[in-house]
């Protein structure tokens, strides 16, 4: 995740999987330019409604103005048809405004890239949305960002589709943590929210000083 308006290589850690009692997004709290860190402190993972949740990675910037935009055309739909959207059309909304933002011609381009998760009366769901506008729909895990490689690792060797929320708590934050380990964009904390029928709860928030403060387990 990036915070400045030039031209910086991005780094971040996101990481969405799908387990048998709900929906767990984890994401480090780094923000860089370059190699500078400028923020220790980084809310990479933003409620967009009751139910619904998205980690970020990207260009700040534009990440703050499209949960803005997209925060608000939900709320506007809500009003107009009487009903809460669900994931789907979230999904599908925010895929839309990352179509028009990357083609968009600016001397400063966005690259954003998100995943999203969430419950409906159809059940939870999770996406990855490509910072191009492509949706994809997840039915396991995905991960975003510099240190998703890192994290690709402990997931690919370590889900299942069985996993209770505990264990999927347990298994984001470990991708997390081990992409903290060796990405250097990656780092200073990690945060985590479950989403199940009840609505989007936080259920784990850590402060990293220091990469040599923690050890994946």
């Amino acid at each position: 995740m990036v915070s400045s308006t030039m031209k910086f290589k991005k780094g971040t850690t996101t990481v969405g999987l799908v387990c048998k009692d709900g929906v767990v997004l984890a994401a480090d709290r780094r923000a860089t330019a370059g190699t500078l860190i400028v923020d220790k402190k980084a809310q990479k993972i933003h409620e967009i409604g009751d139910k619904i949740a998205v980690t970020l990675a990207g260009a700040v910037a534009d990440a703050q103005l499209l949960i803005k935009l997209l925060k608000a055309e939900v709320r506007l739909k809500a009003l107009r048809t009487d009903r809460e959207p669900n994931v789907g059309e979230v999904a599908n909304l925010l895929a839309g405004y990352l179509y028009s933002n990357i083609r968009r011609y600016s001397p400063i381009p966005g690259f954003t890239h998100f995943v999203l998760g969430g419950s409906d009366n159809k059940g939870v769901h999770l996406y990855d949305l490509f910072p191009d506008g492509s949706v994809t729909l997840i039915d396991d895990y995905t991960s975003s960002g510099s240190g998703s490689v890192i994290a690709y690792g402990v997931l690919e060797t370590q889900y299942r589709s069985d996993l209770t929320m505990d264990e999927a708590i347990r298994l984001a934050v470990k991708a997390v943590n081990a992409a903290l380990q060796r990405d250097s964009a990656t780092g200073n904390g990690i945060d985590a929210v479950k989403i199940t029928e009840k609505g989007v709860e936080r259920v784990f928030g850590e402060t990293i000083e220091s990469k040599a403060e923690v050890r994946s387990k």
